[in-house]
């Protein structure tokens, strides 16, 4: 299936997750309902929110898709031409799992094996794809309470996920760039300054939520026309996206590209009150998992 066959192969379908070479699809089509981090192009889930985990050096490290069940974050790694790469990946993953105390099982889901890591009541699973020349991972974490849905949920983004791999030469297991979008980049920019500030001023920098700059009303988005943004969707989650400063989450990938792990530990949203349901976003995959549950 190409871009110029009869068969054509459109996000929507569920059969990805997709390369972008190989799409109908536009990457324009996708603003709405899909998150964009250039190697990744993610689908937001209704009723949830986008948030940025900061480094030590101050620098984005993890973007997340917050959820009520749990968060989820999409990730893409250059790859050998043979595929393979994840079956050696998933036992590294599993052993390494192990070794800091998690309760690890492999278990076969649509893709074929996936990691599950379970700690004081916490799931954490794996999902890995092998693409051409790349690797895509989806990690969701949450509630063991949740771990069925959550489960679900990560295996319906992934197959609505879309990964640009570029032409640029990567060794394997390197992660793809992650490029935010430019009003992700201005958030993220305004919590660099304010973290040097606080840090002139003696105070620190703390790993709270950073109001990185006034918010529009739901349903718009700034330096967007009001009528492109659709509440709930990408535009608009990415718009009110919280920035948080290093440690906030404690899931951050180790070293060592796809054969790293997550720290099994699992950290709720710091301010659940405050997290008010959207509305679906407009073209978004997500609609229907939740209309099958």
């Amino acid at each position: 299936m190409t871009k110029n066959g009869s068969d054509e192969l459109r996000v929507g379908q569920a059969l990805g997750p997709y390369d972008i070479d190989a799409l109908a699809t536009e990457p324009r089509e996708l603003e709405n309902s899909h998150l964009d981090l250039g190697s990744v192009l993610v689908p937001v889930v209704e009723g949830g929110q986008v948030t940025v985990e900061m480094s030590e050096t101050h620098e984005p490290q993890n973007v997340y898709l917050v959820t009520p069940i749990g968060r989820i974050s999409v990730s893409a790694f250059a790859a050998p031409k043979s595929p393979g790469m994840w079956r050696e990946v998933v036992r590294e993953l599993a052993e390494s799992l192990r070794d800091g105390g998690a309760a690890t099982s492999i278990e076969d889901g649509h893709w074929g094996r996936e990691v599950v890591a379970e700690v004081e009541g916490a799931t954490h699973r794996f999902i890995g794809v092998d693409g051409p020349r790349w690797l895509v991972r989806c990690v969701g974490s949450g509630p063991s309470e949740n771990a069925e849905d959550l489960a679900r949920l990560s295996r319906a983004v992934l197959a609505e996920t879309v990964v640009r791999r570029g032409s640029d030469p990567h060794p394997p297991r390197e992660p793809l760039p992650i490029v935010l979008p430019p009003v992700l980049a201005d958030q993220v920019a305004a919590a660099q300054q304010q973290i040097f500030a606080d840090a002139e001023a003696g105070e620190g920098a703390q790993a709270q939520p950073q109001q990185t700059q006034p918010q529009p009303p739901a349903g718009q988005v700034a330096g967007a026309d009001e009528s492109e943004a659709v509440a709930g969707g990408a535009l608009d989650q990415v718009a009110h996206a919280t920035v948080y400063g290093e440690n906030t989450y404690s899931d951050t990938p180790a070293e060592g590209g796809s054969g790293g792990h997550d720290d099994p530990s699992f950290t709720a949203d710091p301010d659940p009150e405050d997290d008010a349901p959207l509305p679906p976003s407009s073209g978004s995959a997500m609609q229907r998992f939740f209309r099958r549950r």
